[in-house]
This record gives structure tokens, C-alpha cells and sequence, in this order.
């Protein structure tokens, strides 16, 4: 299946498209059919990758490009070791206050080592891919960085990805990567705060809720909703059995929390 339908259309309008002119016309990509693979393993046996489009790299190496029409497309692989102090963001799109915080409310690393260390999921790859905050073009990127992403993925012989965005724009980035791995055999879910952008690339599966963009994973210093929203989102790889979008029930408990001071 196609990453982007009727692609041929989407270049020409990007071609026309002026980035000067900011995201008021730009040609957000739509889709009308999802790909889909189905989860083969249960969560405690799939070794799970992690991509992020929070932008993040490894301080002393060169950031992402978030100044030309086109974006960056390429991608970082990061061991899962790096240190958060160790990251620095190219963010466009996003407030990067919270994930400088506190990494895991866009990068769950340390969330998701604890489901590994208490067999929630059989591992967490040993390196995380990191795509920036701005890739206008998607048809580039759906052509040349999707393809390589999935390769690596299987290389490192990836059961399942769970991609988190950050910004509006980092949305449409994600569900590209998403139907783009799904060609590929690996099923994946992509976490959502913006329903809109999702309901026109329509990534195979998306978790979604109320949330913020910057901190998409969960609000920043509150593990135990970040927990939640993984946990939930997580859980629905393996029983999702067509291409959909599901409600996380966290907002109301969340709002509890908060009136009592539980963070």
C-alpha cells in the first residue's frame, strides 16, 4: 500500500507550497486506507523499538536542519544508554521545556526499561531512532527515509515500534513512518494528541487522548500517568485486528490526581 496516496498530487502541491508563508496552506498529506500487519508476538516476548520526532541528539553532534522547505529527513539511532542530560532538541513545532525536564514525557525510556526489568515487554531494542521536528516534506521523506527506517528496524529484528510526536506537524511525521514500517511486516502505534492530523495520514494504529503537544507521552515529572498512557497504549498492539484510532481512558484520572496534589 501506498505511504502517501496519489503522491503525484501531494509533490505538486508541496512544490507550490511557500514555507514563508507558514502552515496556513500547507498540503497536509491524506489518506483514505491504512495498512495493517498484525501482532504476531504478546507483549513479554516482542523486543519493541522506540521512535521519537522530538528531534532529539546527542550533545556535540550536529542537529537536525529545522530552517529549509524540505526538513531533515535523516534519522539518529541512539543506545538506549545515553544519559538524558546527554540529549539536546532541535525543536520547531513544540515547546521543548517539558521533555528538557524530563525526557519521558516525549522519549519514555526510562518508563519503558522498567516494563522490561518487570516483563510488561520481552525488551526495548538497544538503540531508539530520533527524526526531527520538522519534515514538511513528506513525500521525500515517505520515499527515502520511511524505506530505511524499516530496514534498520528489521536488522535489529524489531517486533513491534511505538512512535510518539511532538508537534502538529510531527504527526503527520509519524503516521507516514508508521504506514511505512506496516508495509514493512512491523506492526506499530503511533501516540496522539492531535486527532485531526491523524484522521489524514491514518497511521494503522493510534492510541489518542487530551493531552499537549511537547509532552505527548505524558505530562513531564508525573511518572505515574506517563505509565498510564504507555500501559494503555501498549496493550492495544496485539488485540487491534483492522486499522483504527482508540481513546485513552486517562484524563479523567488524571485531572483527579492533579485536584489532590498526587503527581
Amino acid at each position: 500500500m501506498d505511504v502517501i496516496e496519489d503522491k503525484w498530487d501531494w509533490d505538486k502541491r508541496f512544490g507550490a507550497w511557500n514555507d514563508a508563508d507558514g502552515f496556513g496552506r500547507y498540503p497536509w498529506v491524506v489518506n483514505v486506507h491504512a495498512p495493517f500487519t498484525p501482532a504476531r508476538r504478546a507483549l513479554p516476548m516482542l523486543n519493541l523499538a522506540l521512535i521519537s520526532t522530538a528531534g532529539a541528539y546527542i550533545d556535540g553532534t550536529e542537529p537536525f536542519d529545522i530552517s529549509s522547505k524540505d526538513g531533515d529527513v535523516e534519522f539518529r539511532e541512539i543506545p538506549i544508554e545515553v544519559e538524558a542530560g546527554d540529549l539536546k532538541y532541535a525543536a520547531k513545532g513544540y515547546d521543548p521545556a517539558a521533555v528538557i525536564s524530563d525526557r519521558n514525557c516525549q522519549i519514555p525510556i526510562d518508563r519503558l526499561l522498567e516494563y522490561q526489568q518487570n516483563t510488561v515487554i520481552g525488551s526495548l531494542n538497544s538503540v531508539w531512532w530520533s527524526l526531527s521536528s520538522h519534515i514538511p516534506n513528506a513525500g521525500r521523506f515517505a520515499d527515502e527515509t520511511a524505506p530505511k527506517l524499516a530496514e534498520r528496524l528489521a536488522r535489529y529484528d524489531v517486533q513491534a515500534a511505538l512512535i510518539i510526536p511532538a508537534s502538529k506537524l510531527c504527526h503527520q511525521t509519524a503516521g507516514v513512518i508508521a504506514r511505512g514500517i506496516e508495509n514493512a511486516g512491523i506492526p506499530t502505534m503511533t501516540i496522539a494528541v492531535d486527532t485531526e492530523i491523524m484522521d489524514k495520514v491514518r497511521p494503522p494504529r493510534t492510541a489518542y487522548y487530551d493531552g499537549k503537544l511537547g509532552s505527548v507521552a505524558g505530562t513531564a515529572d508525573h511518572s505515574e500517568y506517563q505509565r498510564r498512557i504507555l500501559d494503555a497504549a501498549l496493550r492495544w498492539i496485539e488485540p487491534f485486528d483492522q486499522p483504527g484510532a482508540r481513546k485513552l481512558a486517562v484524563d479523567l484520572q488524571t485531572e483527579v490526581e492533579i485536584a489532590r496534589g498526587e503527581r
